[in-house]
């Protein structure tokens, strides 16, 4: 099938047994991937997982990052709780017990380790002013924790930790020198994770096409839009660094003039008058 086939297959699969109709062994969650692009090409092929896989990511970029996501995580457990609850097997219960136990425990200590490498500030992460962009990852979180049901959790979570594995897997076989860029790799992509991710997506492969159409298209829309934040929540990191240099710039070029000034008085008595940006000399 050509690429333009494709496209159009994806286009007119409008419900989810329009795609299955087109595809042979179809799944739920190829479905909704597939209905999320390019935002989805676009979090796993992102400059930030280029740059944190090659080792050339920006030390302020990856504080800026972490602080963050250590703010977001909060949230991410609870919605994690929460599924504990939703779900319909002890089994399916104990899975994901499990994964909380990993994050509250391995996964926070990297945390700690890595604001220390990094030096950031007790104060930046431990009480950390959220961005924008976190705020509205938290807000989508809870909104389809509260207000839908199993499948619509799972259609938050699974993107958000689906995404991780695709580009941590890529980037393993290469691990970078800082142990913070590494262990972020490690904690996306060893064998307990990624089988974690496939029976997350297998539980959403199971429920989803038992639903109605109209809450089919709720769960797609909550999985696309958790794949868009996580786009943004990449950029956000340059944004916050870029924004925090510029403002640091524009403060030292506010002061260069008043020091100046200074060390004239310093070196004359009777002072001196700063010739204009662009004036002649005379």
């Amino acid at each position: 099938m050509s690429d333009a086939s494709t496209v159009a297959t994806i286009e007119d699969a409008d419900t989810f047994d329009d795609y299955a109709e087109s595809h042979d062994d179809p799944r739920f969650t190829d479905w909704l991937r597939e209905r999320s692009e390019p935002a989805w090409s676009d979090a796993v092929d992102h400059r930030f997982t280029r740059e944190l896989g090659a080792g050339t990511l920006d030390e302020a970029v990856m504080a800026a990052y972490l602080t963050q996501d250590y703010a977001f995580v909060d949230t991410l457990v609870g919605v994690f709780g929460y599924a504990v609850g939703q779900a319909t097997t002890m089994a399916a219960k104990r899975r994901f017990v499990e994964f909380l136990d990993v994050v509250t425990d391995d996964e926070d200590a990297y945390f700690e380790r890595s604001f220390d490498a990094l030096a950031v500030p007790p104060e930046n992460w431990q009480t950390p002013e959220r961005t924008a962009t976190t705020e509205g990852f938290i807000d989508l979180l809870l909104a389809a924790k509260e207000q839908g049901g199993y499948a619509e959790t799972l259609a938050v979570l699974v993107p958000a930790e689906w995404i991780y594995r695709s580009w941590a897997t890529r980037e393993a076989e290469d691990r970078p020198e800082q142990f913070y860029l590494a262990e972020w790799i490690d904690l996306h992509a060893n064998d307990d994770f990624v089988a974690f991710v496939t029976w997350l997506r297998e539980q959403l492969d199971t429920v989803g096409p038992t639903l109605s159409p109209r809450r089919q298209q709720r769960v797609a829309r909550l999985f696309q839009r958790t794949v868009v934040q996580e786009v943004a929540f990449f950029d956000a990191a340059y944004d916050a660094v870029s924004s925090t240099r510029q403002s640091r710039s524009r403060r030292l070029q506010d002061a260069c003039p008043a020091l100046l000034r200074q060390q004239c008085r310093r070196s004359s008595p009777a002072g001196c008058r700063l010739r204009p940006a662009g004036s002649p000399r005379v």
